[in-house]
């Protein structure tokens, strides 16, 4: 059988217009694909990148009855007794798909706060106590910001010239604020904070970058080194601090717009060659942690190949954890002001240079700093974003038993298979219409409801293609992994359009609700008028009553898994005949 295959002409990617309907998927066109713990390899350009020339490749073998095992790689095999090898049906091979696994969950939350509810008789008895001494601290506290602000303003008052640095004489007055800055901290309770090594001069480094654990970090670095920050464009509107941060030359940046990025690096480059602005402050990993790890750095402050002198920052305690991490900010400042005192350790490290006798990535560059961090402060690194704690938040709003299974490492995500933190939102809410348990697994049933599908072989196949470890359910990683390694097939965009011309069979540019059915039909042979009528209210967006081709290729780029509902139906194009061309050309 092995030999037939073997011989078989692979010219189109796509089904064989001979297949009937009730027949099991299989692939005409097969892409190889090395695999690093299952996933797929990148070219330079990131896009998925083919081994062989898939017309010499012969196509695996399928079986729909059959015992399945995992190898250190996480694809799943099947061996029979005489050693022949077959695999778990496959729904999307037409597309080039091979099995894929999904990296083993993390254990860590970087965003935990150990102590967010007061625990024990010593922490409660010690809050009564200082509660006189809070009120003390919280009028302190109320004077320093008042008094900083006007400070400000006075600095501020008549500067029109932003772009440039700010005069001497405004620096001078700047230092009423820093000096009200140090009381405002020793109203946290910070009395004293152990120093270790020295800042760098500015022109030795005229980047520093630290970790970052709580908003205390930005008002000790205002205080002690006044320099320029990179701060959300959100921070511009905060009442006193956005006065203040304005002062200090901040450059804003709104993490979800490329353009903003670029321009905050543009920027970033302008004020680190000229030694009149201050030094630029940069915290990588781009949202608070509860210093336990350190998470994925950005890229921000690597790529103009400035020297870098990284800083470290550490809150010993017993009873208080002062990291801000899933603590709402009134609470933790009140944890704070009801201390006798809290302890913070801040250490210079020794200045990282570019290296110069080769080229070197801004992602190595970062990679060396992050090293040096994490070991001064001897802990672990792992691929958690920014990306993570959106995710965290959605599944608190949406009172998850433990939003922290929703973590993912999005750092992994983003360099496996490019997808944005706002598309990893997206498949979230999907997946928790889903109706997830308390341990965040989501049933067949309820994956079935949650993209409309009735139950059925392929529906099957489907679920079964994304639960790699066996266990009945599915995770919302093992869910996003899925998706995304579907989503980012080379052939994945092509299926989506053959599939749209041959729904719209008249070529009117919008298909109505029983061409899709007579579509979906062609795979799914006992579908009802109600299951189709919910899959069309998917597929329509605006709501209509008819689905543009807007509304097709949102709705599959939105559910990529639902590609294999079209299967069946795609047939050989005029653009796919030409068997010499290669997976890329095709795309």
């Amino acid at each position: 059988m092995n030999s037939l295959m073997a011989n078989q002409d692979l010219a189109s990617p796509l089904l064989s217009p001979r297949r009937r309907p009730s027949d099991p998927p299989h692939s005409i066109l097969t892409i190889r694909e090395d695999h690093d713990n299952g996933l797929p390899t990148h070219d330079r350009n990131g896009r998925s990148s083919p081994k062989k020339d898939p017309r010499t490749h012969k196509p695996r073998t399928q079986n729909h009855h059959h015992h399945h095992h995992s190898n250190n790689n996480g694809d799943n095999h099947s061996h029979s007794n005489n050693n022949t090898h077959l695999e778990r049906p496959n729904p999307f091979e037409f597309l080039g798909s091979r099995s894929f696994s999904v990296p083993r969950a993390s254990t860590v939350d970087p965003f935990l706060n150990r102590t967010e509810k007061v625990d024990g008789v010593y922490e409660v008895v010690k809050i009564v106590l200082c509660l006189p001494i809070a009120l003390v601290r919280l009028v302190i506290f109320g004077a320093c910001l008042s008094v900083g602000f006007v400070g400000t303003k006075l600095a501020l008052l008549g500067w029109q010239d932003k772009e440039n640095p700010m005069p001497r004489w405004r620096c001078r007055l700047m230092w009423v604020t820093r000096i009200c800055a140090r009381c405002i901290l020793f109203s946290f309770g910070y009395q004293w904070i152990r120093r270790k090594g020295k800042p760098a001069p500015r022109e030795t480094a005229p980047i520093v970058v630290s970790n970052h654990v709580s908003y205390i970090e930005p008002i000790f670095y205002f205080y002690e080194l006044f320099p320029t920050m990179v701060a959300a464009e959100s921070h511009d509107s905060i009442p006193f601090v956005g006065t203040i941060i304005r002062a200090m030359q901040v450059i804003y940046v709104n993490r979800f717009i490329p353009s903003s990025r670029k321009n905050a690096v543009n920027e970033i480059k302008r004020k680190a060659s000229c030694d009149r602005f201050p030094r630029l402050m940069l915290f990588p990993e781009g949202t608070t942690t509860n210093g336990r790890v350190i998470i994925s750095f950005q890229l921000g402050a690597f790529i103009p190949s400035y020297p870098i002198q990284p800083v470290i920052v550490r809150y010993p305690h017993v009873h208080f954890d002062q990291s801000w991490g899933n603590v709402s900010l009134a609470k933790l400042m009140f944890r704070m002001f009801t201390q006798f005192h809290n302890f913070m350790e801040v250490e210079y490290l020794p200045v990282i240079y570019p290296l110069e006798d080769r080229k070197e990535t801004a992602a190595c560059f970062a990679k060396r700093a992050s090293d040096a961090i994490a070991t001064a402060l001897n802990v672990t690194q792992t691929s958690h974003s920014y990306g993570d704690v959106m995710l965290l938040m959605k599944a608190s709003e949406t009172k998850q038993v433990k939003p922290s299974s929703y973590l993912v490492e999005m750092a992994q995500m983003e360099s496996f298979f490019h997808l944005s933190s706002g598309e990893a939102v997206d498949f979230l809410d999907k997946f928790l219409s889903m109706n997830p348990d308390s341990s965040g697994r989501v049933s067949m049933d309820g994956f079935l409801r949650g993209l409309r599908l009735r139950a059925s072989t392929l529906s099957e196949e489907i679920f079964r293609f994304l639960e790699v470890d066996n266990y009945g359910t599915i995770t919302f990683k093992q869910f996003l992994f899925g998706s995304a390694h579907v989503m980012k097939q080379p052939l994945f965009r092509e299926a989506c359009q053959l599939a749209l011309r041959e729904c719209d069979v008249g070529g009117r540019g919008y298909i109505s609700e029983e061409q899709l059915g007579d579509s979906l039909r062609a795979t799914m042979m006992d579908m009802s008028k109600e299951e189709i009528h919910e899959l069309f209210e998917l597929f329509d967006g605006d709501g209509d009553g008819r689905v543009s081709k807007d509304d097709f290729m949102s709705c599959l780029r939105r559910n990529p898994l639902l590609i294999a509902l079209f299967s069946h139906c795609l047939r050989h194009d005029d653009s796919l005949e030409d068997s010499d061309r290669t997976p890329d050309e095709i795309v």
